[in-house]
């Protein structure tokens, strides 16, 4: 690709600002991931109409036989699986697109959501939070990097959170985008009625054509489709082809489709997202479990008193944030760090006295008053009585913030104190049903126990819903390490499959886990996801190599080789 010209025709193309600066060219070269890939070119739309002309000129090069004339789309970079990483021109949209436009509270309705906001891709989710609570509402599906990430990935990655379990992932929210197709033009995806399909399908536009063959390809392989969709409460592998028809309601909405793809088929510029009013007040159900065998029957007591979230986190994480106290609370203030110093020390007690425990559950009930959310939890601590477990009720947030503080910083701790090695997320957020932990968890504990000199881990999740975070810290600088990241992977990913599980729920593809599409959804299945792309994106050049084509050799070439 001739960089310099490409650059010239988009800086005459557009508002905003194109640059081939080696500073940040090598700042979008990495996000969260393994991964590294140096960018040719970064571009910064001030506009939808700029990332219509961004498509086109890149389009126009890639048509010409310009090789590596391809894009993707870029928000905050904390994507963990390698999504926004290109040789060819970042669109990065955190610099101007960054606006959160309206957000509404319904008063009366009788609509799905208690208001909805319009938001751009480069608004930060903090920002956008500020702006819904202001009307009393909340996006529920908000991510563990909620401080860090913008809404460009999140609604790209279809990501989800702790609050999931109650309330869904991303694309429970998302009624429309407002998109940039890869010939330039644009269109606003939404649910619609039959006969507005058919409006949209008598199109003589490129936008027409994919209503046409879209609805065409669902209608013609809606039994392989359903048949394949996962069966587990969360997964962002492949392209939602079962969420595009709703069968309640009727609905054909492409922008279900949109979410969680990656930029690989549209370029999201605007997006009206449902929000909901959260519950006030909230009480902790924790139990500490010491037999692995007991959990499917915890999950199944506990789900129906209805948890806002069920968290867990294991014998690994709990033995860390008890060795790196210090470190943990030397980051507060000293009052709040004197509580949680004493308030952790009935743990401390329990483990002297009956050992470390495998998996500490944290089940929390939201209500609109304290004593409606302490009752909940007192229910559900009632249905396991029988197991004779070690639990314990904590009935406000303050109560439980020591347990969140573990659950959410364990990770973070352990990379900051531990030198020479990288977090390498490569199985970091697979999802097998609940049922399956007596036999899966021991399998999965004994194959990462194989491993054991290559990496050091914890474990933490959501137990409610069977999603897993695995991210080993690893010296990548050493051959012989690196070469456990594509040896581990399909073996980890076996025994999720077999479970009736999916390789991610939360996190996607992208590079590390697309290799990985054909052993779970087998060759048909993937060949409609790449039908999809290619009705799309007949060039592809948005960011190709993620959902359809990435190949085991793309994760071994661009895997970084420092820590």
């Amino acid at each position: 690709m001739d960089a310099s010209s490409l650059k010239e025709n988009l800086s005459a193309a557009i508002k905003g600002e194109v640059t081939d600066a080696e500073d940040a060219r090598r700042l979008a070269a990495r996000d969260t991931s393994l991964f590294e890939r140096m960018p040719a070119l970064i571009c910064y739309p001030a506009d939808a109409a700029d990332v219509a002309a961004i498509v086109r000129t890149v389009r126009a090069a890639h048509d010409a036989g310009e090789a590596g004339a391809v894009l993707a789309a870029r928000a905050a970079g904390t994507d963990m699986s390698g999504g926004p990483l290109t040789t060819g021109v970042v669109v990065s949209f955190t610099k101007h697109m960054n606006a959160v436009l309206n957000v509404v509270a319904l008063k009366h309705t009788e609509a799905a959501h208690d208001g909805y906001a319009y938001t751009e891709p480069g608004a930060y989710y903090r920002d956008f939070e500020k702006a819904t609570l202001a009307k009393g509402l909340i996006l529920p599906s908000y991510p563990a990097s909620r401080e860090l990430a913008a809404m460009g990935g999140i609604v790209s990655n279809n990501s989800g959170g702790e609050r999931s379990l109650q309330y869904g992932k991303t694309e429970r929210y998302v009624e429309e985008l407002e998109v940039v197709l890869s010939d330039g033009s644009q269109a606003t995806f939404k649910g619609l009625t039959p006969s507005e399909l058919a409006a949209k399908k008598a199109l003589d536009t490129f936008e027409g054509d994919i209503y046409r063959r879209m609805d065409a390809l669902i209608t013609a392989h809606q039994e392989l489709i359903d048949a394949h969709r996962p069966r587990v409460a969360k997964n962002s592998a492949g392209y939602a082809l079962w969420s595009v028809k709703d069968s309640r309601t009727g609905l054909f909405n492409l922008a279900k489709l949109i979410c969680g793809s990656q930029g690989t088929l549209a370029l999201w510029t605007r997006a009206k997202l449902g929000l909901v009013k959260p519950k006030e007040h909230r009480a902790m159900l924790v139990c500490f479990v010491y037999d692995l065998a007991l959990l499917p029957t915890i999950v199944e007591r506990v789900l129906p008193k209805r948890p806002e979230s069920f968290e867990s986190y294991d014998d690994h994480t709990f033995t860390l944030a008890v060795k790196l106290l210090p470190e943990m609370l030397a980051q507060m203030g000293f009052a709040k760090a004197a509580r949680l110093g004493i308030e952790f020390i009935p743990e401390a007690a329990m483990v002297a006295t009956g050992g470390v425990p495998k998996m500490i559950l944290m089940a929390e009930f939201a209500e609109d008053s304290i004593e409606a959310a302490d009752a909940k939890a007192l229910a559900a601590k009632e249905s396991l009585k029988d197991l004779h477990l070690h639990t314990r009720i904590e009935k406000d947030e303050k109560e439980s913030e020591k347990y969140w503080i573990v659950r959410r910083e364990s990770f973070s701790l352990l990379r900051k104190n531990s030198r020479g090695l990288s977090a390498a997320p490569f199985i970091d957020d697979f999802v097998v049903p609940p049922a399956s932990y007596p036999t899966f968890l021991p399998k999965l504990d004994a194959l990462l126990q194989e491993y054991k000199d290559s990496f050091i881990y914890t474990i933490a999740g959501h137990v409610g819903s069977g999603n897993f975070h695995i991210i080993p810290l690893m010296d990548l600088s050493k051959p012989e390490v690196r070469t456990v990241v594509l040896e581990l992977a399909p073996k980890v990913y076996d025994l999720v499959i077999k479970a009736g599980g999916t390789t991610t729920g939360e996190h996607n593809d992208g590079i590390i886990r697309t290799p990985y599409l054909p052993a779970l959804f087998g060759p048909e299945m993937v060949a409609l996801f790449a039908e999809t792309k290619k009705i799309f994106d007949p060039s592809d050049i948005f960011n190709p190599g993620k959902k359809v084509g990435g190949t085991v050799e793309d994760i071994e070439r661009d895997m970084i080789h420092t820590s």
